[in-house]
């Protein structure tokens, strides 16, 4: 092994803290959850399906690491706080806080209601607020943490029949751009995954029968494809590690090349 081949490796190890995934029970937060266990962690996984949680934390545990499984919703303020309480309890104060959950609309805006509005901005931007709330003081207090949020291409720039989403993922991106400086001086890093479309068990069918609805993002991808969860779980690894720790305030764009042109 070349000198200093170890200590490199080391810089992406996560032994040793406590991640909180939210949005766990789904394709991209199960895989991070793992993707976070196998790397070190142990592993708070927080969703509204319970089954699914379970086979993840499953997943977490058979990776030779501690899980805990918490059913909470993210808009619900009360319910964000106690599973801050809950993880600090049972696993310990939180390191790394991927802010995961997450929905959309597809609706132009004129089919646009605004209760669906409201309820996008609540799960996507208002959830992250709430979990940022809740678990950065544990953080502030250690002078260490990791917050990444699971952003998209539109956190940046717009697309048609995506409103609210769009509206949702750049201001969850501006959320972590801000918080970056408040939270810098405590030693915690905030980035966010600016993720093209993420093929998972949800879209996979109907990306592979009606390709057209995809079409156009492939077009404009200079790699010439969509993305797989694997794609977005080494930047999370990453993200979260030491290798990571002058990193913050940035939308790191795993797209690619599809916000490149």
């Amino acid at each position: 092994m070349l000198p200093g081949a170890a200590e490199v490796t080391d810089q992406f190890r996560l032994d040793g803290r406590i991640a909180v995934v939210t949005g766990a029970s789904g394709g991209i937060g199960s895989a991070g959850a793992l993707a976070l266990a196998e790397a070190g962690a142990d592993v708070a996984l927080i969703g509204r399906n319970r089954a699914k949680l379970d086979a993840a934390a499953d997943a977490v545990k058979a990776a030779g690491r501690r899980a805990l499984v918490i059913e909470a919703e993210v808009t619900d303020e009360a319910a964000v706080n106690a599973a801050a309480a809950e993880v600090e309890a049972g696993l310990g104060p939180a390191d790394i806080l991927f802010n995961n959950a997450g929905i959309t609309s597809p609706r132009l805006l004129a089919d646009l209601p605004l209760d669906e509005w409201q309820r996008v901005i609540d799960v996507n931007l208002t959830g992250a607020y709430l979990c940022c709330r809740a678990f950065a003081p544990a953080m502030q207090a250690r002078k260490h943490g990791r917050i990444i949020n699971m952003g998209s291409i539109l956190s940046g720039r717009g697309m048609a029949t995506r409103t609210v989403y769009s509206a949702s993922k750049a201001g969850l991106a501006n959320l972590g751009a801000a918080l970056c400086f408040e939270l810098g001086p405590h030693g915690i890093t905030v980035n966010t995954i600016g993720a093209t479309v993420i093929v998972t068990d949800l879209n996979r069918e109907l990306v592979r029968t009606q390709p057209e609805l995809y079409g156009e993002v492939v077009r404009r991808t200079a790699l010439g494809r969509l993305g797989e969860i694997s794609d977005v779980t080494g930047v999370l690894v990453f993200l979260a590690s030491p290798a990571a720790g002058f990193i913050t305030g940035q939308t790191l764009y795993v797209d690619g090349g599809y916000t490149a042109g």
